[in-house]
């Protein structure tokens, strides 16, 4: 995670297995580690003069044992090599002392330490430069590490970063096949591959195998083991009848496969992460053309499901009793439009799109919670995350809460640490204990969120950090910088009971947010306000009812 890391990976070479050997014994916890990853690396590149062992307290004779390492005492074989080298220890001996420094007694290291000293009295090295070694050895020893566990490790960090870098789709599948049934790891390292610019394509019944594959193009192919209630079963009943050719449309799916081993429940997870797209209606291989017809694609599956289901069965029952279907099997007409009364299914919304990806892959794939709000909150959250800049003063952002800690600061007040993501990017939000208690009803994973909150550097990762002063959910935003609701309505759209409807919804969300509708009539035209009693809650729910009755366009909210 620190620029240092980032830093020497970048320089890798064929010869630098030394260095990732002394990179896994330089990243184990401790609090000496910031210090000595620092000073390994800035030795390296040569930013900082080489010493053995530091650059006060040097002795020419330790430069075979620490230059693999630029002077830095990182193995406990080095601080057993050292007591040989200077004070004449034995193999035991310096093994005793490797242990000793270990347990940290201090009447121990007392006697330890007069050994050592006089060991190197012997030798002919003065005390004083004796005595300091023998402090940085104890204070690096405390969190040395075995240089052969180190080797061991090291190597296949190598050939693994190797791999990573050289064969990126082949090796991030493997991985992902590896974790497939662990979401949260799926997860993480899904985020790795967006941010290698590796393709990963969706599951696809006609494709996919139980594994992540890659394609001939390069692509990483979903597994369709990686779904949520689709296990090795129903993935072997898929595989075993598309041997006869692809799948055509979802009534041929459910005619071909095992219906005893793939239940309703995994039809539907199917369909909802998206391995059944190719099979709908409205699929096109152009990818931008068939985003614009996804959720309509995937409502239509939905609603004919029930239906697919049904008429698969009945043709099982048919073939095992020996009768044929008068009105089906061979006297079927092959042009018919199996989807025909299905085409009028109600349009996913993109928030239950993603839901359904949420559920079933266990993260968003096809999209961004944020891209159907993407227009609205640029009015009062103008930059992206990935635009931030360090700057004194306040900024506004809006995001999705990623990953959420809880601690205790001294007083034992709780603080949060919210990690936001908006597409763009990601940055990490600290919230102090009154900024914490004020919000911590918003903090949820996966909740949309406004922040506000200054922008600095952070040292440690190299990147930004945000000091929240305040969180708002959109709900809050939309009230307090939203003129109004605003519906644009011609007067057949209240005809009916429709007028009746639209008074008891708003008076199930009332608030504070005004309501102005645009009325055109047969001759007329004009712009409404409803009284103060009717002023509203501009919550999701809302919104969603009355653009479903009244057309999308015809429901926004309107920002000074």
């Amino acid at each position: 995670e620190s620029r240092g890391m980032k830093e020497l990976i970048k320089k890798l070479k064929p010869d630098c297995l030394e260095d990732m050997i002394a990179l896994v014994a330089l990243f184990r916890p401790g609090p000496l580690q910031s210090g000595m990853v620092d000073d390994f690396i800035n030795r390296k590149h040569g930013r900082e003069p080489i010493s053995y062992p530091h650059q006060d307290y040097q002795y020419a004779g330790l430069e075979p044992v620490l230059k693999p390492t630029y002077g830095i005492i990182l193995y406990q074989e080095q601080v057993m090599q050292i007591a040989q080298v200077m004070a004449g220890y034995t193999l035991g001996g310096a093994d005793m002392l490797r242990r000793a420094m270990g347990k940290k007694k201090p009447e121990e290291m007392a006697k330890q330490r007069g050994g050592f000293i006089e060991g190197c009295a012997n030798n002919g090295i003065d005390a004083n430069l004796a005595g300091n070694i023998f402090d940085l050895v104890e204070k690096f020893a405390g969190y040395g590490f075995n240089k052969s566990h180190s080797a061991a490790y090291g190597l296949l960090s190598y050939q693994t970063a190797w791999l990573k870098a050289h064969h990126s789709a082949a090796f991030m599948a493997a991985v992902l096949s590896a974790d497939m049934h662990n979401t949260d790891k799926v997860v993480t390292l899904i985020e790795e591959c967006r941010s290698m610019k590796l393709r990963l394509d969706a599951p696809d019944v006609n494709i996919s195998e139980f594994k992540f594959t890659v394609n001939n193009e390069g692509w990483i192919v979903y597994g369709l083991g990686a779904i949520k209630g689709v296990g090795e079963g129903p993935v072997e009943a898929i595989v075993e009848a598309r041997q006869a050719g692809p799948f055509k449309d979802l009534f041929d799916f459910c005619s071909r496969v095992d219906l005893k081993r793939i239940n309703k429940r995994t039809l539907e997870a199917l369909i909802r992460s998206g391995a059944l797209d190719r099979l709908g209606p409205h699929f096109h291989e152009e990818l931008k053309a068939y985003k614009a017809n996804i959720d309509r694609n995937r409502a239509v599956l939905l609603g004919a499901m029930e239906e697919a289901v049904q008429a698969a069965e009945q043709t099982a029952r048919s073939a095992e009793s020996g009768h044929m279907d008068l009105f089906g099997g061979v006297f079927a007409d092959a042009e018919a439009d199996v989807y025909l009364n299905h085409l009028r299914a109600r349009e996913l919304t993109l928030k239950e799109r993603l839901k359904g990806e949420k559920d079933t892959l266990g993260l968003y794939l096809t999209g961004h919670p944020i891209d159907e709000y993407e227009g609205e909150v640029r009015r009062f959250a103008r930059q992206r995350i990935v635009d931030l800049k360090a700057a004194r003063g306040d900024q506004t952002i809006a995001g999705l809460v990623v990953a959420l800690r809880v601690m205790k600061n001294k007083k034992g007040d709780k603080m949060g640490f919210i990690t936001l993501d908006d597409r763009s990017g990601r940055i990490e939000a600290s919230l102090f204990a009154e900024a914490f208690n004020s919000a911590q009803a918003l903090l949820q994973t996966d909740a949309l969120v406004v922040v506000e909150g200054e922008v600095s550097n952070d040292d440690f990762s190299g990147g930004l950090r945000l000091r929240a002063k305040r969180v708002m959910s959109l709900e809050e935003a939309r009230t307090g910088l939203a003129d109004s609701l605003r519906l644009k309505l011609a007067s057949s759209a209240l005809q009916g009971d429709r007028l009746r409807w639209l008074a008891d919804l708003c008076g199930r969300h009332r608030g504070a947010c005004p309501i102005t509708v645009d009325y055109s009539g047969s001759d007329a035209k004009a712009q409404l306000q409803f009284g103060e009693g009717w002023r509203i809650e501009p919550a999701d729910s809302l919104i969603q009812a009355l653009r479903d009755q009244f057309g999308r366009d015809n429901v926004f909210l309107h920002y000074r």
